[in-house]
């Protein structure tokens, strides 16, 4: 977790194969899942969260742990500490749906 700006984006464009600059949110948690990044590029430069938990730990959803995509509100809730298992979604429709990209580095 000593990886800033320059770092990060390197981590994604180089293991990764993206592009930092599309806007999507790239998210690194380290390995004992209390700590997590976010880092995403906002038009005119890069914008970094880091967030430390004095108790507790991030949630990662099931799935490739190397390059996850979900959801806005997924993002929220792993940030709030929801458990995402025991959120039910009303079905609605939706015209675009906004995906964010996340990554899962150790």
């Amino acid at each position: 977790m000593r990886k800033g700006f320059d770092g990060l984006s390197g981590i994604v464009r180089n293991a990764m194969k993206k592009d930092p600059l599309t806007g999507d949110i790239f998210i690194f948690v380290n390995r004992r899942r209390n700590q997590i990044k976010l880092l995403f590029f906002e038009g005119d430069g890069f914008s970094l969260y880091h967030k430390r938990l004095e108790r507790g730990t991030y949630e990662i959803p099931d799935g490739n742990q190397d390059h996850l995509v979900m959801q806005h509100d997924e993002l929220q809730f792993i940030l709030q500490g929801v458990l995402l298992k025991s959120v039910r979604r009303r079905k609605r429709f939706h015209i675009d749906q906004r995906k964010t990209q996340v990554v899962a580095a150790t």
